[in-house]
């Protein structure tokens, strides 16, 4: 059997070197537990990390019929895992380097319009309960800074830079970044200030800006975010596969560089450490570019191009 401590250590040095969130960690925990549940019924090999296991592994999750995305996810868990079990001496190398894994799908994000947003944003404005005060705030911020949900969520009272126009973002890897916030979404902030009292549970969940009397965690969660979102698309006759709080960080980032924001520009605001991560916007930036020849060459003016 896989000792537990080992994987304890591994998940412990993820948090302490790469300051990964405790969502991630989770995500982790968990892709590993049924890596060793599936390696565990496998008795034909005696080496628990073999080549021939991990190969068996990948092909079972392939037939579970899971996102390619998913299965990638997965197999970057192990992929870490093993990286370290060899900085561990724990075993003498890498698996996953010695079998074939699946490409990565050069799938172009799915993203809202800039109609669809407007419309979103004009579907909240109708609700001027509390609750729909909080949830314009919490979309504008998002549609408006491109930051994570999880960002979004545990921002707290002390992010608020209201006279520079900026927010302090805790990123991945405890990483802070100042995202600069349009006037507009800074009256909407300052809207939902005034009643922002009635979600606070006494002084247990000041400090955050979106607190919860009902969560545990003291603000509101991704998850109460999510649903909350998704009705509002409803009602906006928005179809769902375009209504997520990703979906409007993926919205942000195209439409900014529709609109002429250069990739390394957007790299920053995003929070990427790669920008390698960012490119999978280029085709925004390839349709820019080729509206500017179209407009700006000469020969495109002496040819009627």
């Amino acid at each position: 059997m896989v000792q537990k401590v080992i994987i304890e250590n591994f998940l412990e040095s993820l948090a302490s070197e790469k300051g990964l969130s405790k969502n991630t960690i989770l995500s982790y925990r968990l892709d590993l537990s049924q890596y060793i549940d599936f390696i565990e019924k496998e008795k034909k090999d005696k080496a628990i990390h073999s080549n021939i296991k991990v190969e068996k592994y990948i092909s079972f999750l392939t037939k579970k019929s899971l996102e390619r995305s998913t299965i990638l996810r997965k197999i970057s868990t192990l992929n870490s895992f093993f990286d370290f079990l060899v900085t561990e001496n724990i075993i003498n190398q890498n698996p996953i380097q010695q079998v074939s894994t699946p490409k990565k799908d050069n799938k172009l994000p799915v993203f809202l319009s800039v109609e669809q947003v407007d419309k979103l944003i004009n579907q909240a404005k109708k609700d001027n309960t509390n609750s729909g005060i909080r949830l314009m705030t919490m979309i504008q911020i998002l549609y408006s800074t491109g930051i994570r949900v999880s960002e979004l969520i545990q921002l707290k009272m002390s992010s608020l830079h209201e006279k520079e126009n900026f927010i302090l973002i805790n990123g991945k890897g405890n990483k802070e970044r100042l995202v600069p916030v349009d006037k507009r979404t800074l009256l909407s902030i300052n809207n939902y200030l005034r009643i922002r009292k009635v979600f606070m549970n006494k002084k247990i969940n000041e400090k955050w800006l979106f607190p919860s009397k009902t969560s545990s965690q003291g603000h509101v969660t991704r998850q109460r975010f999510n649903q909350l979102l998704k009705n509002l698309g409803c009602k906006a006759n928005i179809s769902s596969k375009f209504i997520s709080p990703h979906k409007l960080r993926h919205a942000f980032a195209s439409h900014l560089l529709a609109n002429g924001l250069d990739l390394r520009s957007l790299q920053m605001l995003l929070g990427h450490e790669d920008i390698s991560t960012t490119q999978i916007y280029t085709h925004i930036l390839k349709d820019r570019l080729k509206d500017t020849i179209e407009e700006k060459h000469p020969l495109s003016k002496e040819f009627g191009i």
